[in-house]
């Protein structure tokens, strides 16, 4: 059997490259599309052009695992009550000053890791959903699961062969050609709309456009839930929430918000959200949407 790090990168994983005349090669998992000379690795840290191919510098490499309740994704409508297995590795393709996992996002491949195979995944899924509290399945988060594309592609099939469920807590951020291939595997999301403000999204590194495409297709697809990180003095405004939920009503008003109060982490030390602030953008919210939830509250 292959090792780990090459058997994320087999013919039916692996993802277009596009070679430029100066040898470099383009990742086409995101709207960075970096352009990597050998050896270089992209804005996520994650990824790597080695030979001339792209590659998941985080394949099977995970830094996180932990039995949670389906409610701290949040997915709040999708088995409540139920536990998930929660996986994470590093890298991110975005660069929140606010970051709440930066240890593991914002970390590249000098940090510790355990190899764990799409095998062993799936066999240590199974042996949880035999035991109590039981276990729905796997939730690809804590970093950026879409940087790790071709390590949720092996894993989902043989988590879904055996009855359970595959989930990602994800900023959107993936270009169409993997999204589409990505979808049919997946049963639910949680998607982060950071803010309704391209500018926002700049100061990210992201794209809000890539963002809502990415919610509204995968709506169609699958279980979607959206959760908006609420900080002081950057995506707080009335008019801003008033506009997101109406888009996102424009999809479905059953579709969920969570609209969670920030604390001060990484690299921003505003103070916390007040909860007035959440309470008046929660009401504004609910004018559109069915399902409107605080978080961190």
């Amino acid at each position: 059997m292959a090792d780990a790090y090459d058997r994320g990168h087999t013919r039916e994983t692996a993802l277009p490259a596009q070679a430029d005349a100066d040898e470099r090669v383009t990742c086409t998992l995101c709207p960075h599309a970096c352009r990597l000379r050998a050896g270089e690795t992209g804005f996520c840290r994650a990824r790597e052009n080695v030979g001339g191919v792209i590659r998941a510098k985080n394949y099977g490499r995970l830094t996180a695992l932990a039995l949670d309740p389906i409610e701290k994704k949040p997915l709040y409508h999708f088995h409540p009550g139920s536990f998930i297995l929660s996986v994470g590795s590093f890298g991110c393709n975005l660069a929140c000053p606010f970051c709440q996992n930066a240890a593991i996002a914002m970390a590249d491949d000098s940090i510790e890791t355990e190899d764990v195979s799409p095998e062993r995944l799936a066999a240590l899924a199974a042996d949880l959903r035999r035991r109590a509290p039981g276990n729905l399945g796997v939730a690809f988060t804590y970093n950026e699961p879409l940087v790790g594309f071709e390590y949720i592609l092996d894993t989902a099939p043989l988590l879904h062969a055996a009855g359970m469920r595959v989930v990602l807590v994800t900023n959107g951020m993936i270009s169409d050609e993997p999204l589409a291939r990505l979808l049919p595997h997946v049963d639910a999301m949680n998607i982060d709309l950071k803010g309704w403000r391209e500018e926002h999204y700049r100061r990210l590194g992201g794209n809000l456009e890539t963002v809502k495409a990415t919610i509204a297709r995968a709506a169609e697809m699958c279980h979607v839930e959206v959760t908006t990180l609420i900080v002081p003095g950057m995506n707080d405004g009335t008019e801003d929430m008033d506009e997101e939920a109406r888009w996102l009503a424009s999809l479905s008003p059953d579709l969920p918000l969570h609209i969670s109060r920030y604390f001060p982490r990484h690299r921003l030390s505003t103070p916390p959200t007040p909860i007035e602030t959440v309470d008046r953008l929660t009401a504004i919210a609910a004018r559109h949407l069915h399902h409107v939830h605080r978080g961190n509250c």
